[in-house]
């Protein structure tokens, strides 16, 4: 019987499906997690075979002792994950302590630091935006002469779009780097004019994929967290082409194997210095799945269920699981101090045949992907975007 460890299995909170799946497979189904065992609803306790509380999951020394007792107590750990982009250095320091096998240390260079990433993109032939690592204003300014204004500035290591800006003029780099933490590097990008289109995938020990689809951003996360806008993104219904040949070859440079991916691409919206309109350059690699509600997305959109999926690949390295009929599956997060045309009402009547999920998103992921979310498929990218109008409009 395979031991998997599991961090943080109650958060985010639709998580628990990964580990109920695992545990369907025949799996001993760890946890680790800071909140108190009777505070874990009844589907969360009932997917694990042991949980293991710890004062903070930020404390290694806590965590690293919780992987030991469950070594000792049931014996080699055969795998070890979070699918949250928060634990990747932690998870990778464990496989390394533990010689668990999966991305160790000295592989958080490629995967973690968008720098990094840059080499195994060209080696890939997959075209990257130019970049500098934020040094003195001298050195920026002379990136800027070659790329011109606007440009991004993000942290080298960093979660999703957090402190992430995008710099219009000489005043905001002033402003920037006046402010700058010290502590962390930041690393600068030309602007490019494109929509942000995924490969999501899960991936066997061979590196094969066992499952694929993708997204479309049709908001930026950057200005969901800079300026409080709406999260808009969609599950598309047949995957391109180009995004599952490129997909496909960032795995094999990247290395990834027995993994649930999300490999984000900019579609040029325009002809620019790195590509003709409509053309895919890389963005950056997330070695676990998209966030939050995205798992029940590709379910609804794919007619299938990905936890299984995943549970199956890391059980059997192959599944077995069927999709059905395919559709468009719309996410919305909407502003609780926004007036809209369409009130949570109005919005649950007219879209009553289409909505999926009604929810309140965890405080946690709130500034990203907004207050209250709806979920909702269409079988037509008119349908979608008629949705999209209508949970948007304002009064």
């Amino acid at each position: 019987m395979k031991n998997v460890v599991f961090i943080s299995p109650n958060f985010p909170t639709n998580y628990w499906h990964f580990c109920q799946e695992l545990k369907n497979d025949g799996v001993n189904v760890l946890g680790i997690g800071d909140q108190p065992y009777h505070e874990l609803s009844w589907d969360q306790r009932n997917s694990l075979t042991e949980y293991y509380k710890v004062d903070s999951l930020e404390n290694y020394d806590e965590v690293f002792r919780a992987v030991a007792f469950f070594t000792f107590k049931y014996g080699r750990i055969d795998f070890l994950e979070s699918n949250n982009e928060y634990w990747l250095d932690q998870n990778a320091h464990l496989r390394t302590d533990f010689n668990i096998p999966g991305f160790k240390v000295e592989d958080l260079h490629r995967i973690r630091y968008k720098s990094g990433m840059k080499e195994y993109y060209r080696q890939a032939g997959i075209p990257t935006a130019r970049w500098h690592i934020v040094d003195d204003l001298d050195g920026c300014r002379a990136f800027i002469e070659e790329v011109g204004y606007p440009v991004i500035v993000k942290p080298d290591n960093g979660v999703g779009a957090s402190s992430t800006y995008k710099l219009e003029n000489e005043d905001e780099l002033l402003r920037f780097l006046a402010d700058l933490d010290g502590s962390i590097l930041y690393i600068m990008e030309e602007f490019i004019d494109a929509t942000v289109n995924s490969y999501d995938a899960i991936i066997n020990s061979r590196g094969e994929p066992i499952f694929e689809t993708g997204n479309v951003t049709v908001c930026s996360i950057m200005d969901s967290v800079n300026y409080n806008d709406e999260a808009v993104y969609y599950i598309l219904k047949e995957l391109p082409e180009d995004t599952r040949r490129f997909g496909r070859a960032a795995v094999k440079s990247f290395g990834v194997t027995s993994r649930f991916v999300h490999f984000e691409f900019f579609r040029l919206n325009r002809d620019q210095h790195i590509g003709q309109k409509g053309e895919l350059v890389a963005l950056e690699v997330n070695m676990r799945p998209s966030g939050g509600f995205t798992p029940d997305m590709i379910n609804f959109a794919h007619s299938t269920d990905v936890y299984k999926i995943w549970a199956d690949m890391v059980a059997y390295d192959r599944t077995n699981i069927p999709e059905g009929e395919h559709a468009f599956c719309a996410f919305i997060g909407r502003r609780d101090e926004r007036e809209y045309a369409y009130s949570h009402e109005d919005i649950l009547e007219r879209y009553d045949r289409n909505l999926r999920m009604v929810e309140r998103m965890p405080e946690a992921l709130s500034d990203a992907m907004g207050d209250q979310v709806y979920l909702a498929t269409f079988s037509t990218k008119e349908g979608l975007e008629e949705f999209f109008r209508d949970c948007l409009l304002g009064k």
